[in-house]
């Protein structure tokens, strides 16, 4: 069996940061890339329809495509990590749904990252995950419609974000499954969150092959581009081709200089 050729997609919410957000599908394109994935790219849930109009056209003008798009996600530099399982503010992330879908209906994004939440003082966290399987339902119903499918990661570096190795998020999974028969929903293997919270990378992405529909790659320490750190990124995208994942490998890493500049591992890995 022939091995799938990896294909890389510029997450432009960390990348090319130099430019103005809706500049910066053009430049993922001049650098030779097709592809673009962002976190959610407006100040609000609730954008107004010249800010979504004006972020379709930068991406639909730059002629890439988006391959991934999160739900809102809250105040991400301020410690945020996603809504999902947040009590006050679900409502909030049930009228994000249909911006976020509607985006991705339009661009043909068919991946929609769903960042679980961080554990809420005052709440029991057998309550935030029952309003998370509610959530997830819901947004994996109305994703599923058109052939898209939510995802649910395990992040490092936030103290009070309970999902934190694969096992974790497929547990969540799981239990989406169960309880509403949806199908639409799958893992976001991070390859630089795993390592760093201290997973068995190579064991989850032989564990759970069938159950992962996006990949994400940085190095660590530093979560810099590849080549960086320590983390066998070849190896572990060899490892995923190998269980027979070819969807796009999103490059979700700070470069450590300037962005064209933090592209020089590609080079060396096209050339090897």
């Amino acid at each position: 069996m022939e091995t799938a050729v990896p294909k890389f997609a510029v997450n432009c919410s960390l990348l090319f940061t130099e430019l103005p957000l809706l500049q910066r599908p053009a430049a993922a394109r001049s650098a030779g890339f097709e592809a673009v994935e962002f976190w959610w790219p407006f100040d609000s849930a609730l954008p107004g329809d010249a800010e979504v109009d004006a972020f379709e056209r930068a991406v639909l003008e730059a002629d890439v495509q988006l391959t991934g798009l999160n739900f809102a996600a809250g105040d991400m530099p301020g410690g945020d990590r996603g809504l999902v399982s947040w009590p006050q503010r679900s409502l909030e992330f049930r009228d994000n749904l249909a911006v976020t879908l509607g985006i991705g209906e339009r661009l043909g994004c068919r991946a929609f990252n769903a960042l679980y939440g961080n554990r809420v003082e005052g709440f029991a966290p057998q309550a935030q995950d029952e309003l998370a399987a509610e959530n997830l339902a819901l947004a994996a119903t109305a994703a599923g419609s058109f052939g898209g499918v939510v995802l649910v990661e395990p992040v490092s570096g936030a103290e009070r974000y309970p999902l934190l190795t694969a096992a974790d998020a497929i547990a969540v999974i799981d239990r989406v499954v169960a309880e509403s028969g949806v199908t639409s929903i799958g893992l976001l293997a991070d390859l630089y969150h795993l390592t760093v919270n201290g997973d068995d990378v190579s064991k989850a992405i032989t564990t759970y092959a069938d159950r992962i529909a996006h990949v994400q790659i940085a190095d660590a320490p530093g979560r810099n581009q590849p080549g960086t750190g320590t983390i066998p990124i070849g190896q572990h995208l060899g490892e995923l081709a190998d269980a027979g994942y070819d969807g796009w490998i999103g490059l979700e890493y700070k470069p450590s200089g300037p962005t064209a500049d933090s592209f020089g591992w590609l080079i060396d890995r096209e050339s090897s």
